[in-house]
């Protein structure tokens, strides 16, 4: 099982708020299944509360529906393998942690939905109902109750960019991907006023 730690939940936004790949986790009785996302955002911090599109066709969607939660995980280049895999066949036809894609996951603390092991970052997410958003957008709305992370990848509130240090993946398209880039930091001129 991959090492994580707590994060605090009024920086859980900062897991997400630079656009990775995301892994679905869901279950529901018995079932449980993983996809990829790649149309996922934070929305709020307090409450921390996230959105993600999930097609009406998947056996995520079912799930989610059902169980009224999932889990959004990060995941690292060392599984870009598997997150591929995982978004390219369905929950319907395959036993995702069973049939050969690699995937393996543990339990969370507040939802029944399966953590990824080989992640970045873990969000418990319980559904914030938005009837309308889900049956015309796919999309979905939920409250953050409990946030996790690799200690190596993102501390204190902030990922980290040391030479060797694992990155988050960004989805393009046909199988290609790139992890996200070197970090730098702009000092505001203090001279200068904001614009509104």
């Amino acid at each position: 099982m991959t090492e994580h730690l707590p994060v605090e939940l009024p920086k859980a936004y900062r897991l997400l708020n630079h656009g990775p790949t995301v892994l679905v986790g869901s279950a529901h009785a018995g079932r449980r299944n993983v996809m990829a996302a790649a149309w996922s955002m934070p929305l709020d911090f307090s409450p921390p509360k996230v959105a993600v599109v999930i097609d009406r066709n998947t056996l995520t969607r079912e799930l989610v529906e059902a169980s009224g939660e999932f889990s959004l995980n990060v995941p690292a280049r060392r599984i870009a393998r598997e997150t591929l895999a995982v978004g390219s066949v369905s929950g319907r036809d395959t036993d995702k942690f069973a049939e050969g894609t690699g995937v393996t996951a543990f339990a969370g603390s507040h939802i029944a939905a399966p953590l990824i092991d080989g992640c970045l970052a873990w969000l418990e997410c319980r559904v914030i109902p938005e009837p309308h958003n889900q049956d015309r957008y796919d999309l979905f709305l939920g409250e953050v109750v409990a946030a996790w992370a690799d200690p190596r990848a993102f501390r204190n509130g902030h990922w980290q960019f040391e030479p060797g240090v694992s990155r988050s993946l960004h989805y393009i398209a046909g199988g290609n991907f790139f992890e996200t880039g070197e970090a730098f930091e702009i000092q505001p001129d203090s001279a200068s006023t904001p614009h509104s």
